[in-house]
This record gives structure tokens, C-alpha cells and sequence, in this order.
């Protein structure tokens, strides 16, 4: 299923090519046409303009064209299904006053365009329009649950040093949980050593350093204690968070843009020994550009709301703050994880999302190891990932 791509924006490509052909590649999977091509052609409003006088006769700039071909190329053995050329500069202006990422809005174009070239029509009649817009409405919400590939699992096991620590003994042992979790297939260990020790300690970390088969990533504020052990630690990977004292969990995501010579040089520091750092960050515009800005390598999107919501209404409006930052941060080079609060409820929605990377699941996945045990609560989990 070709897509032939040619980028002919002049300014700088706010924007991922590759996630576009994808779904460029996917429409034609979704719509029977995995044996056509597809031309895609982008472009600045001048040119858009050009082309629309030229064939539309028509001496403005707009948003998407469709020119369907029909028949088969004589000169390749797939028929050629027709052309899609989009105007970023419109595209861009569109998605700022539509408050949506630019990716977000260029699927839209991209569906748009495509139903156009399936021979739908919106200007010939309302019927023809509310047929059309019911397609696209359908192929935008296949869009948005298509993965690439399955989005992976990492467990936190703080919780299990929660519990031994409430008895003040030496079980249950988060090193042991680490090493079913990850024979279960988990592809991560995350653990969060707080200022106060609450649960993980310096021990257990010592050890899951030298244990952990996978990826340990550790949890951190940006605490001069806690930097230096990290630096001498030396985990696969750092997530900065911010934590109070008084929280019984982390409440919401770190304020980049707040404080973003601390992080610059605290990432810095990370570094220069190899460390990358993700950032804990609500679904906000300011802090994924912010995260960018302080050198991040990733971002985890703070799902606790949508995980909290009270009603059907409210957890489609974080899903969709959710959807939109993994697509913004995904644009702007960050690579994207997500986490808090899911559970085997509500965790395949997140799960579907084609730009995020990787899940951090806690507790509920401790809660449902009570009944279960710990490999299958595990197991069960990784399928909710994988069927999403």
C-alpha cells in the first residue's frame, strides 16, 4: 500500500512525516485500497494557491485538494487512487484557532481529502454532505484506535514497598515483585525514591540496579540528594516528578515551564553520564514545548484525570487533552509514555493511542495481584496493552 510522499513546505516541518504516511497507509488499509497509491503532496499557501487558480480557477489558498485519477498507471502495476495536496501554512493557522495539535488537524485534511477521492462529495447536496462527514467522522475515530505496533507495559512496584514498610519488616520484597513482573513480560521496573522514604529504599534500588533484566526507571524530584543518587546510580532511565510531602500519591504533572533553567540543568547533568530524562507532565501545551525546550528525551502524560473522571462526558475531555499533548509532544521529537490511575478499566483507550510509547501501571495492578497473583494481574494487563 504506497504512499508518495513529497514535502514541498518551505519552512521549517512542524510536523512528523513518517506518523502522516502512516496514517495515509492505514486509510488505505481501513477503506479496501491496500493495492493503490496514493500521491500526498504538501505545500505552502502560495503554491496551494497557484494550484488552486490553475485547476479550481480559484485565486486563493485553501486548506485541501483532491484530485482523483481512476484506472491503473500504465507505467506501475498499482492503480494510482488519486492526489492529496495540503497547504501547511493553512493547515497550521486552522489547527491554532481550532485549539488542536497541527498532526491532529492534518489527519482531518488527510481524511478530508481521501472520502474525496473516494468519490463522496459534500457540495452536492446536504444529504451527499451528512454522508461525507459520517464517513470521515468514522474513518478519524479508526484513526485514532490504530496502533503501529503495541504500546508496552512497564510496572511500578512502589506499592509493594509500601505494604512491607507499613510492618517495618523485610516482606513483602519490591525486588522480588520486579523479577515476576518482568518473567510475566513486563518491559519495565519503575520505582519512585521520594525525599521521605516511604516506601522504596536506597537498598532496594542498589539492588533492582543490579537485578532488574529489562529497563529500570527511577522516579525522582529534583532534589540535590536524590540527583546525586541517581548519578551514581546510574538507572536506564530518570523521570523527574514533582512531590510534596503531605501527597499520598503524585497529584499532578511537573511545572516545566516554571522552572526551566532547574531542568536544563539537572537533564544536562543527566547526560553527561547517559541518562535520559522524562518529564511527568499534565496534558498542556506550555509544558510539552517547555519539555522540549529543557532538553527532555520523553514526556509521560499525566492520565490521573481522565482516571479520575466522574462521568462519561468528563473522561472524553481529558481522553482528548490526552490524545492531543501525545500528538503535540510526539511532533515536537519527544518520544511519549503515559500513566497514573489506569487500571483494567479504563487503561485500552490510552492503550490504543499510535504515539505513546509506553504504560506505567501501579497500583492497579497490585490490587488485582492480591486475588490473581502478581504474574497473572501482570499477564492480564499486558493483554488489555496488546488487544487495544
Amino acid at each position: 500500500m504506497p504512499v508518495l510522499i513529497t514535502n514541498n513546505f518551505g519552512g521549517a516541518s512542524p510536523f512528523c512525516v513518517e506518523l502522516l504516511v502512516k496514517q495515509a497507509e492505514t486509510l488505505l488499509d481501513l477503506t479496501g485500497c491496500a493495492d493503490h497509491e496514493l500521491s500526498l503532496l504538501l505545500v505552502d499557501d502560495p503554491a496551494m494557491q497557484e494550484i488552486n487558480k490553475q485547476w479550481r480557477h480559484k485565486d486563493k489558498a485553501t486548506n485541501v485538494l483532491s484530485f482523483p485519477q481512476g484506472g491503473a498507471d500504465a507505467f506501475d502495476q498499482h492503480p494510482m487512487l488519486g492526489d492529496i495536496i495540503i497547504s501547511i501554512d493553512t493547515a497550521l493557522k486552522e489547527a491554532k484557532n481550532k485549539k488542536t495539535s497541527l498532526h491532529q488537524h492534518l489527519t482531518t485534511l488527510l481524511v478530508h481529502g481521501f472520502v474525496h477521492l473516494l468519490g463522496y462529495d459534500h457540495e452536492q447536496s446536504d444529504q451527499a454532505a451528512e454522508e461525507m462527514f459520517a464517513l470521515e467522522y468514522h474513518y478519524l475515530q479508526a484513526l485514532r484506535t490504530r496502533r503501529i505496533k503495541m504500546v508496552k507495559l512497564a510496572i511500578n512496584v512502589d506499592h509493594v514497598a509500601t505494604l512491607r514498610q507499613a510492618r517495618g519488616i523485610t516482606e513483602p520484597d519490591p525486588v522480588t515483585a520486579a523479577a515476576i513482573a518482568e518473567l510475566a513480560g513486563a518491559v519495565g521496573i519503575v520505582v519512585h525514591l521520594r525525599e521521605d522514604r516511604r516506601h522504596m529504599q536506597d537498598r532496594d534500588i542498589a539492588i533492582l540496579r543490579k537485578t532488574v533484566q529489562t529497563k529500570l526507571n527511577l522516579e525522582m524530584g529534583a532534589t540535590e540528594e536524590i540527583i546525586e543518587i541517581a548519578l551514581d546510580l546510574l538507572p536506564d532511565m530518570v523521570t523527574l516528578v514533582p512531590e510534596k510531602r503531605e501527597e499520598l500519591t503524585t497529584e499532578g504533572g511537573l511545572d516545566v515551564a516554571g522552572q526551566k533553567d532547574k531542568l536544563k540543568e539537572v537533564i544536562a547533568r543527566m547526560a553527561e553520564k547517559d541518562i535520559p530524562v522524562s518529564l511527568f507532565i499534565d496534558p498542556d501545551s506550555s509544558q510539552i514545548q517547555a519539555s522540549k525546550e529543557v532538553g527532555a528525551t520523553f514526556v509521560e502524560i499525566h492520565t490521573g484525570r481522565y482516571a479520575d473522571a466522574a462521568s462519561e462526558e468528563e473522561e472524553d475531555k481529558e481522553f482528548e487533552y490526552i490524545a492531543s499533548a501525545a500528538e503535540e509532544a510526539y511532533e515536537a521529537g519527544l518520544r511519549v509514555n503515559a500513566g497514573h490511575g489506569l487500571n483494567y478499566v479504563n487503561t485500552a483507550r490510552v492503550a490504543a493511542l499510535p504515539t505513546i510509547e509506553e504504560l506505567s501501571i501501579g497500583h492497579a495492578v497490585m490490587a488485582r495481584a492480591i486475588f490473581v497473583g502478581l504474574d497473572q494481574a501482570v499477564r492480564e494487563m499486558i493483554d488489555i496493552c496488546r488487544f487495544a
